[in-house]
């Protein structure tokens, strides 16, 4: 019978697990998780041979994942084409990062099959994921060229955060809930989001330890502009930020600072979730005087 090199069969086991292991970016760690481990155990108790065994175990759900990414994939450029470069996004970089960001892995496992249409989901405490559009829009708005420092508010899920991510040179970004920063700080380096840092805190007050930043985006409205903000950009500097009162229509503004005026630029209707900490504080006081 003929035998098989053992370096040979340890590279072949060794790229087999490798395979295993980055399925779950795709689809979700339980689907190939027993597969894993079963087959990991194998190798790493000394044994050289990755049992065929491992292999028809893990054979469904690695073409089950495959599939999954390929349909994904088709989703993701029907909705750059259909949905963005149909309407105002005309930035080919912005279009080129909504085509390549998996938005399906930034929304709970349930809504995978929503995540890619024309409107907000929710993700979870209380909070929701912009729609596609509006995201490209913000995202154009900023005008980025590369090499910008990026501050975020209200990091969310994370999606935002990883779309420009791919057009900045670094991303900051503010979550005020404990629980989302955590996941969304955790998702997007597992994802290899590496110029992107978060933190858990209120927006609000921006993040004067990394000023200045070229653009600031809010992913939620204010009744005002924070001074924080708009003293954190830098000179030429965009910012962006849904202005008005919650639970109605506020106006996605872009703010410009020039020699330290204002130069504001009202781009469209919106509906944000509104930013708590201390703006919700301020807005208590303003209706009854507490």
């Amino acid at each position: 019978m003929a035998t098989v090199p053992r370096r040979a069969v340890r590279r072949a086991s060794f790229l087999a697990i490798a395979w295993l292991y980055f399925i779950p970016l795709v689809s979700g760690p339980q689907s190939v998780a027993p597969a894993f481990h079963y087959a990991a155990g194998r190798v790493f108790d000394g044994e050289t041979v990755l049992s065929a065994a491992a292999f028809s175990y893990a054979a469904p759900s690695l073409i089950m994942a495959q599939d999954d990414e390929t349909r994904f994939a088709r989703l993701r450029r029907d909705m750059v084409d259909s949905q963005l470069r149909a309407r105002d996004i005309s930035d080919k970089r912005v279009l080129e990062a909504m085509g390549s960001v998996p938005r399906h892995l930034f929304v709970p496992p349930a809504s995978r099959g929503e995540a890619y249409e024309d409107y907000p989901l929710p993700i979870g405490e209380g909070q929701t994921i912009s729609q596609p559009y509006i995201v490209a829009l913000m995202t154009q708005g900023l005008e980025l060229k590369g090499k910008e420092k990026v501050l975020e508010i209200g990091t969310g899920s994370g999606y935002q955060a990883a779309v420009l991510s791919r057009l900045a040179g670094s991303v900051y970004s503010i979550e005020i809930n404990a629980v989302l920063a955590a996941e969304a700080s955790a998702l997007l380096r597992r994802l290899g989001y590496g110029n992107v840092e978060v933190r858990k805190g209120d927006g609000w007050f921006g993040w004067p330890e990394r000023a200045p930043f070229e653009g600031i985006l809010v992913t939620c409205s204010s009744a005002r502009v924070p001074e924080a903000l708009f003293d954190e950009l830098a000179e030429g500097g965009r910012l962006l930020i849904p202005i008005g009162e919650p639970g109605g229509v506020q106006i996605l503004t872009r703010i410009r600072q020039a020699g330290g005026m204002r130069v504001v630029e009202e781009i469209c209707e919106v509906r944000f979730v509104p930013m708590t900490g201390q703006s919700l504080k301020r807005i208590k006081k303003t209706t009854t005087g507490k």
